[in-house]
């Protein structure tokens, strides 16, 4: 079914999170097709939480620098012509005796509504921003975001939460409790973190090991630091999306990082030299976590707080039920179609038309892939023609560049190689070892991309006049060496036809089976794919 486009005209929203660390900004344009742009991202370090927490006072420095940046960042959402500036604050500013002097003066010199929220909603947002963001299946996670002054950690699968709390343990807050910032960080003093957390902990650690967890996903610019110096450390290279890190590496780089002083701590490859001073109170934080839990795989999420406040706002357009209805991967392959004005009816019928093909393939015995395959293809076939964006000439090029740099939500690196590839060789010539992206992918993946590109381009010739003449295709053997392509079509298609005998070629070689065109009926195949 094709989704309701809107007939609003696109307009600009700015998200902003005025955290104890930093301030962070992202301008987004609402388009009228159910798909969005990010404009621009913005992230400036303010430290509005030094100093505060001995005394639950706001500093006047803290809060001359993050009134600063709140007004630059205000006057650029208003340059980028943004109608709504959605802002809120969390644990420094929650937390300030002098919370209302601070939130005046950014409506008077900033004009901006700072919103204050609670750890409770603090962590329901960011559960919303990271697991839009992310593939979990079947699988339920810990989520774990530590800021400069608290710690967010929920409990949830794909679509709900069950479990979520804030609690007053953060990487500034710590670290001003218990560090002389300058010096190495002794095993005594970073028990003593530990076992800090570990109280402040203690009743949620209980619940938590009540559910049946799979992995870590961790997000917050602390957890994507230790990421990346354990990627340094361990591969000598920077920290990947797909990237699990293990709670021995972590335990690890945690070790490395407390032996130095600060200035040599500054120098460590992957680490952020303006977190140097605070990485190591968080870094106890989330190393309790983990080990108290049982957990020892770490997946970080580049996502949080902002992408919940934009998740938040599509769920209150009209057109959220629809959207809320997609599994992740979907949202994401939709919205990245939509932003490239795709054909969406073409798209959505070769998708069905491919899934069918798939389908009936697998039952005269053609390959064994199952559900995992059968989803790729359907995205694949959703995304086929997305370089006409850019030009139709060689669009199968460009599409294959869309795909693999858009940064697709939801897909591991294999997953967007084997799409992309698969789309590359929809039309014309067909994946052999010389093409380097093909040549790329490992030997699983090239079998799955010879399979899949020829369900694709029989799928995308069925569909050749983006017409919707033929409605149904399904493949029945005919005997050890002849399988039939069966098609059910509304009126005359030669031109389908005359598209298909293009490929008995392809389907020989991958299938050792030659194909054969024959007459259809009207019983309709399974459901499609999308």
């Amino acid at each position: 079914m094709v989704s309701r486009l809107q007939t609003a005209p696109p307009h600009i929203v700015a998200f902003m999170d005025l955290g104890t660390n930093s301030v962070r900004l992202s301008l987004v344009r609402i388009n009228p097709n159910h798909s969005y742009t990010v404009l621009s991202q913005q992230r400036e370090m303010v430290r509005l939480g030094d100093g505060e927490f001995l005394n639950d006072h706001l500093q006047q420095e803290a809060m001359d620098r993050a009134v600063r940046v709140c007004t630059q960042f205000a006057a650029l959402a208003r340059s980028y012509g943004a109608q709504e500036i959605m802002a809120v604050a969390t644990s420094a500013t929650r937390e300030a005796e002098n919370q209302a002097e601070f939130l005046r003066r950014l409506q008077v010199e900033a004009q901006v509504d700072m919103r204050v929220i609670s750890g409770s909603e603090e962590a329901r947002l960011i559960y919303q921003g990271v697991s839009s963001g992310i593939h979990l299946g079947d699988k339920t996670a810990l989520f774990i975001d530590i800021g400069g002054g608290s710690t967010e950690i929920i409990v949830g699968d794909q679509q709900n939460y069950h479990f979520i709390d804030s609690l007053k343990l953060g990487a500034i807050r710590l670290s001003n409790l218990y560090l002389d910032k300058d010096e190495p960080v002794s095993d005594e003093r970073y028990a003593l973190i530990q076992r800090h957390a570990r109280n402040a902990a203690i009743r949620d650690l209980q619940r938590l090991r009540e559910y049946p967890l799979a992995y870590v996903v961790g997000s917050s610019g602390t957890i994507e630091n230790l990421a990346n110096v354990a990627m340094h450390h361990f591969f000598q290279r920077p920290w990947h999306a797909d990237d699990v890190v293990t709670l021995e590496q972590l335990r690890a780089v945690i070790c490395l990082l407390r032996t130095l002083p600060l200035e040599e701590r500054r120098k460590v490859p992957g680490l952020n030299p303006d977190r140097a001073d605070i990485i190591i109170g968080g870094a106890a934080v989330l190393e309790t976590l983990m080990g108290e839990v049982g957990l020892t795989e770490l997946r970080v999420s580049t996502r949080g707080l902002r992408d919940g406040l934009l998740v938040e706002y599509l769920a209150r357009t009209d057109y959220a039920p629809s959207l809320q209805e997609l599994s992740v991967r979907e949202r994401s392959v939709l919205h990245l179609g939509r932003i490239c004005a795709f054909d969406e009816i073409h798209a959505r019928h070769v998708a069905c038309l491919a899934g069918e093909l798939f389908d009936s393939a697998a039952e005269v015995g053609l390959h064994d892939f199952g559900s995992w395959e059968r989803e790729l293809c359907a995205y694949a076939a959703l995304l086929h023609d997305l370089g006409a964006f850019l030009s139709y000439h060689n669009h199968q090029a460009h599409t294959y560049y869309f795909i693999r740099n858009a940064e697709l939500l939801g897909f591991d690196q294999t997953e967007i190689a084997i799409m992309a590839t698969t789309a590359l060789f929809h039309r014309k010539t067909f994946p052999r070892k010389k093409h380097p992206e093909f040549a790329a992918l490992d030997a699983r993946s090239q079998g799955i991309v010879r399979v899949l590109c020829v369900l694709l381009r029989m799928a995308e010739s069925l569909d050749r006049a983006h017409a919707g003449v033929i409605e149904h295709a399904r493949l029945r053997r005919v005997d050890e060496k002849q399988v039939m392509l069966e098609l059910c079509a509304t009126r005359e298609c030669q031109l389908e036809l005359w598209g298909i005998g293009n490929h008995r070629e392809a389907f020989r070689k991958v299938f050792a089976t030659q194909l054969i065109i024959g007459p259809g009926d009207d019983t309709p195949p399974p459901t499609c794919p999308l």
